[in-house]
């Protein structure tokens, strides 16, 4: 059973269908494009825990999996825990890492670099917190993924504003607040993959921003290899180590962020089980040609799986998050002669005259483009400005 419907899970029904596995697709929106590929849906919604698992009992589901689906990961973690079925980790462990104030507190407690936090449900409590923090501030809802609802405050004069937009893309009504901390070069997001709780794939990637976007927190690129520090990478490993082995973490997919920060200490700022959005399990076959995604499917029903090793880059991969820069009709992409060499795959997901709109969150994405570079200094020349030689034209 998959929960949810977004085109990222497509690659995810591919490999079950290669294994003979029967793939169901459940959530409230039937229009979803995974459906269409699927072998059966129902339309349950994915928060609703307990509706979830009376369906996955009478179904006699193997398996469960909220892949690039932050909500439903949660429910897979119950549902899991109720059957009997594989997952990475327990339900009380799953729910540690899927909210924000809960990992943070967590992070504290055993000793980690955790920035100054601290989460609410109402607006009153915080706007009575503003001297606890050390401003700027980054407000954000606990449990919302694509950067959806996160805002950067510079005084408690525009906190109660963000706490608003922050409640809006929020399921459970809570909100954290945490210190914002200046990065030392470009932050990590990408997938790893534990077998029995031993990190066994961890990978790094160069996370880039759209400072023009509606939203300048909202990942528009990424690139691998990391140029992060080895040593960096090094404790970093060891610190996601520890943190899986204190949760009693087993075998599967993480969305992992981290950063390193101007005061010279490496972050753990985010960790979801389940692969990430924005194709990066797909994206890492290309650079680093794991099966993390054939691997998923197997861990998911209980199949062994693939013996896996720490990832060899091979060359300069970069994805490119196809986005416009405001609403309006989208008219085509155009790429400078001398990139069109180096561009392995362009996935659009618009066709010209559908509606567009300004990148506010991961789901305002377009498409994707993967570029291979041929030397890094080429890759950072052109990351630099994508809007150089990648242009998103919109009537």
């Amino acid at each position: 059973m998959l929960l949810g419907g977004l085109r990222y899970l497509l690659p995810v029904i591919e490999e079950a269908h290669k294994l003979r596995i029967h793939v169901i697709t459940v959530d409230y929106i039937p229009d979803n494009i995974a459906h269409k590929y699927s072998d059966e849906y129902h339309n349950v919604s994915i928060l609703d825990k307990e509706a979830i698992l009376n369906l996955a009992e009478k179904l006699e589901i193997d398996g469960i999996m909220s892949f690039a689906v932050d909500p439903g990961v949660v429910t897979a973690a119950y549902v899991a825990e109720k059957m009997g079925l594989p997952f990475q980790g327990s339900f009380e462990s799953v729910k540690i890492l899927q909210d924000k104030a809960r990992f943070r507190k967590f992070l504290t407690e055993n000793g980690f670099n955790v920035p100054n936090a601290k989460g609410y449900d109402n607006i009153e409590d915080a706007m009575k917190d503003t001297g606890f923090f050390n401003w700027p501030v980054i407000v954000k809802p606990v449990d919302s993924a694509g950067s959806k609802g996160v805002s950067r405050v510079e005084n408690p004069e525009g906190l109660e504003k963000a706490i608003k937009y922050a409640l809006s893309e929020s399921h459970s009504g809570n909100f954290i607040i945490e210190d914002f901390l200046e990065k030392e070069g470009q932050s990590s997001d990408t997938d790893s993959f534990t077998i029995e709780g031993k990190l066994v794939y961890c990978s790094f990637s160069d996370q880039r921003f759209d400072d023009n976007a509606d939203n300048p927190f909202t990942p528009s690129a990424y690139s691998w290899p990391s140029t992060m520090p080895e040593e960096t990478q090094k404790e970093l490993i060891s610190e996601l180590q520890r943190l899986m082995s204190l949760l009693n973490m087993k075998t599967g997919i993480y969305n992992i962020e981290t950063r390193l920060c101007k005061n010279g200490k490496p972050y753990i700022m985010e960790v979801s089980p389940r692969g990430g959005g924005n194709r990066l399990a797909e994206m890492l076959k290309y650079a680093s040609r794991t099966a993390l995604i054939a691997n998923t499917v197997k861990a998911a029903v209980g199949m062994p799986v693939e013996d896996m090793e720490m990832p060899k880059y091979y060359g300069h991969l970069a994805e490119v998050i196809l986005h416009a820069d405001n609403d309006g009709r989208f008219e085509r992409i155009d790429i400078s002669e001398d990139k069109k060499d180096m561009v392995v795959e362009t996935d659009l997901w618009v066709k010209p005259g559908d509606e567009v709109h300004g990148f506010s969150g991961a789901n305002n994405a377009i498409g994707t483009l993967v570029v291979r570079f041929p030397d890094s200094e080429t890759l950072e020349s052109a990351m630099s400005n994508i809007p150089q030689w990648c242009k998103v034209i919109i009537k």
